[in-house]
């Protein structure tokens, strides 16, 4: 008893003594070169082109021939989704794929929105860009950067972009109406990959930060989840002066006071700031942080270390690439719907949108260069970079949704994002927030800027 005493009260200190220590620091933008070769003298074309997605009767067959060789694996009985995607249920997306699903009207879908590109530092950045269809006399939109992740892409926004640009038709009050865009990780989509090793989240984070600067916004708000978290996080660090405001819906802070305090949490969780619905969250610590931790992060492992390899698989079978993208969008979404299965992907998502989503890997094959993405940020190892072990001082808004990875509470998040204004235990949803709970996320946003115009 007495030991456990003694070591809460020095891991006590040692909390408060990092959480006071503020050295306002900002990384160095720099520069870089992605494209293929040596970098060009002449001056980067700087030119915004609008960008349309197409398909053709080739591609669509390509991919009904690919479908129509896959080889079946019977599934276990009674394994549900314990030892992956279940190949029965499998069974009935492929023949929706290969007989209902409608790729040509999903394209249109796609097109809805304005599309464009631009080159930056090398690559082709593609983006969405949607302004408000109207806006009150007076007024101008707020500018809105929001950026997905893996094995995500920017048609998770879609469902979301309206309640931004449009709220007074959609129910809500006109007080915030912003303009959205929503870019490309470059290798993944419509951006181009990058031609060599390096690139990572910070060079990510500066490309759209030029972005947004060629598109006329000297300040604007950004919005973020999974790598979208970490490349928002980045620019904020990058650029402090130019972001206004900085949304998160995920967490990526774990260090090794958060770690410590873990597991001690249980018992002395008020001692380190913990609220009950904190500790509803993250106890017991061993099933829904440590297992579960480890049932959902094989793919990291792989894609930190050999990306390659795997993803040549994917990139040949459209049914294997879907199996893989798949599975996350159903225990990423709840953990309980291993149970289940159907893994409980049509409880929160239509087969439409689950599948334009892989098709967007698929026809641009770039499920590889996307998986790189982990091997360029975290092949090295965890707290190697310097922006892992730096603060951010911009206002900054976070949701908490109760079925992500892992919770983070906001004693976590204060500690990397001192200006914390706004933390919201949301009602409901996991990982693919604006995908999936759509309504929940634009509702925090929106509760975020008020408090963020009201100091």
């Amino acid at each position: 008893m007495w030991l456990e005493i003694i070591l809460t009260s020095v891991l006590g200190f040692a909390i408060y003594w990092f959480m006071s220590w503020d050295k306002e620091e900002t990384l160095p933008l720099e520069d870089g070169w992605w494209g293929p070769g040596t970098r060009p003298a002449a001056r980067e074309d700087e030119s915004i082109c609008p960008f349309k997605v197409e398909t053709s009767d080739e591609e669509i067959h390509d991919l009904h021939q690919r479908i129509d060789k896959f080889r079946f694996t019977p599934a276990l009985e009674d394994s549900c989704f314990h030892y992956g995607f279940n190949s029965n249920y499998l069974k009935k997306v492929i023949s929706y794929w290969r007989n209902e699903f409608d790729w040509k009207k999903q394209v249109e879908i796609l097109n809805r929105y304005p599309h464009f590109k631009t080159k930056i530092e090398g690559l082709d950045i593609h983006f969405i860009h949607v302004k408000p269809p109207q806006l009150p006399a007076g007024r101008t939109p707020k500018p809105l950067l929001m950026v997905h992740g893996w094995p995500g892409s920017f048609y998770e926004f879609y469902k979301i972009i309206p309640l931004l640009t449009d709220p007074k038709n959609h129910g809500l009050s006109d007080e915030h109406i912003f303009e959205v865009i929503c870019p490309s990780i470059p290798g993944y989509g419509f951006s181009e990959a990058s031609s060599k090793k390096g690139f990572n989240s910070v060079a990510t984070a500066r490309i759209f930060y030029k972005l947004m600067l060629r598109l006329g916004f000297q300040e604007f708000y950004i919005q973020g989840g999974d790598w979208g978290s970490l490349i928002c996080t980045n620019m904020a660090q990058l650029v402090p002066s130019h972001v206004k405001g900085l949304h998160l819906n995920m967490g990526l802070v774990l260090s090794n006071f958060s770690t410590l305090t873990l597991l001690l949490g249980q018992r002395f969780g008020r001692f380190f700031g913990y609220t009950e619905r904190d500790v509803e969250l993250l106890y017991p610590f061993k099933e829904k942080v440590f297992y579960s931790l480890m049932r959902e992060s094989g793919y990291m492992h792989i894609q930190c270390t050999k990306p390659d390899t795997v993803g040549c698989a994917l990139n040949d079978s459209p049914v294997g690439l879907a199996a893989y993208i798949l599975e996350k969008f159903s225990t990423w979404t709840n953990t309980e719907f291993r149970y289940l299965e159907d893994g409980g992907l049509e409880r929160k998502f239509s087969l439409d949108d689950l599948l334009t989503n892989v098709m967007l890997y698929w026809t641009t094959g770039t499920i590889v260069s996307s998986q790189r993405f982990y091997k360029e940020n975290l092949g090295q190892g965890w707290m190697t970079q310097k922006h892992e072990r730096m603060k951010v001082y911009v206002p900054t808004g976070f949701s908490a949704f109760p079925s992500e990875l892992i919770h983070t509470p906001e004693k976590w998040i204060r500690l990397k994002y001192p200006k914390l204004i706004s933390y919201s235990y949301m009602a409901r949803g996991g990982h693919f927030a604006a995908f999936e709970e759509p309504d929940l996320l634009a509702q925090d946003i929106r509760k975020f800027l008020s408090v963020l115009e009201q100091q």
